[in-house]
């Protein structure tokens, strides 16, 4: 047999429907945020600008949590030591799980190496948890448009799930109430959903949580940092969060850095860490990117500078946009999702826009998207300024004539 072959030929397909993916090679300048490096395969060097960058407030060039990074790498060295069971948990990841469980009115909050991980590991072995110790197991009723991380831990689970249509209620209650109350029910559901930038009906799932006797276990990765008095997320602005049983979020966009979290009552994050294999047997990270990542949520629970110059550009820019009838999802989140409907076009909008406009915004193809609802994902951010926008707006315009893709009527 030709190993090779296989590959070669799951590779093939992938670049004839437009599918393959490529990784620009960018070198983040420090305060330079949005604009960044970026260097072909001939090895040629230009300054081009970022929109879509999770990033959301640049905080990772911020120069209080680069300072406070590069303070504890001189203070602790570069790595954790293990994992946590083994000489990894330090001081900063400590003090770190402590201001994220203060920050969504939490008893303890826990910390894994990525949001991925955290959603994978901490549904996996809440729901396992349920199934064993309960006389008539678990079921899990998840969003259709939940993360890929979120769909791998109820795969791993192997308990019994439901797929109930995106933010409908209607649908959700009809598959709750199928079941006992005394059933073991976990709901499981993203705040912001990040590729189209909707919003879930947080209250209304709350209240059939409580009507059939659920947990609920919500995402608030692309809420954090972002939304709320002190950066909590979504449901702190609907003045929800002690109603939401497991709040998880993540260290990599808003605030910047890097990891996971969960945040939950102690019993549950107890037993998560107690269970997870993910958790268990991961080296933690390290004492630079905890204190960094804890100068970050400290910083943004209580500056809203940040928070509001973002909603101000990311309305400017939507605006920009819609005034020349380019096709972007009208919604209420800082995510500003251009539809093109085609894997090489997008593909070939991405290069271009790469090539000649020096704009760096990935193509998204399925399957995180489903096909036919292929985009680019603009976000924008507080640092892209007016000048930035109207040459977004100029360089896209240019690009949907070049393709001949459509505007809205």
């Amino acid at each position: 047999m030709d190993y090779n072959k296989i590959f070669e030929a799951a590779i093939k397909n992938l670049q004839t429907e437009g599918r393959y993916r490529t990784f620009a090679n960018l070198q983040r300048v420090r305060g330079q945020f949005p604009y960044a490096i970026y260097k072909d395969e001939k090895k040629n060097e230009k300054k081009i600008a970022i929109w879509c960058s999770n990033d959301y407030l640049g905080m990772g060039q911020n120069e209080k949590i680069i300072k406070e990074t590069k303070k504890a790498l001189k203070k602790m060295g570069a790595g954790a030591g293990g994992t946590r069971n083994i000489s990894g948990t330090n001081s900063p990841l400590v003090k770190l799980e402590n201001s994220l469980a203060n920050l969504h009115q939490k008893q303890k909050a826990l910390i894994f190496t990525s949001g991925y991980i955290s959603n994978q590991a901490s549904i996996a072995t809440i729901a396992k948890l349920l199934d064993a110790k309960t006389d008539n197991g678990c079921i899990i009723f998840s969003d259709e448009k939940n993360h890929a991380s979120m769909i791998a831990g109820i795969k791993n689970s192997e308990v019994k799930k439901h797929i109930f249509k995106h933010n409908d209620i209607e649908d959700l209650e009809e598959l709750l109430k199928q079941y006992d109350k005394t059933q073991a029910k976990l709901i499981c559901f993203e705040s912001v959903y990040s590729m189209d930038g909707d919003i879930a009906p947080i209250k209304e799932i709350i209240a059939l949580a409580k009507k059939y006797n659920a947990l609920t276990y919500i995402d608030e990765v692309h809420g954090v940092g972002l939304y709320g008095e002190n950066g909590a997320g979504i449901c702190q602005t609907l003045n929800v969060m002690d109603q939401v049983d497991i709040i998880e979020g993540t260290l990599a966009k808003a605030f910047g850095i890097m990891g996971g979290y969960i945040s939950a009552n102690k019993i549950i994050i107890d037993a998560v860490r107690s269970y997870a294999p993910d958790f268990i047997f991961t080296t933690a990270l390290p004492p630079s990117l905890c204190a960094g990542a804890l100068a970050s949520v400290e910083h943004l629970k209580t500056s809203q500078v940040e928070r509001q110059n973002l909603q101000i550009q990311v309305e400017k820019t939507k605006s920009a946009l819609l005034e020349i009838g380019l096709p972007i999802l009208k919604t209420k989140t800082h995510i500003i999702p251009l539809m093109v409907g085609d894997s090489k076009k997008c593909k070939l909008a991405s290069e271009i826009l790469l090539e000649k406009y020096d704009i760096y915004i990935q193509a998204i193809n399925y399957p995180t998207v489903n096909k036919g609802e292929e985009r680019l994902r603009i976000t924008a951010s507080p640092f892209h300024n007016d000048e930035m926008i109207e040459k977004l707006k100029n360089a896209l315009n240019d690009v949907w004539q070049i393709l001949e893709l459509p505007y809205n009527e």
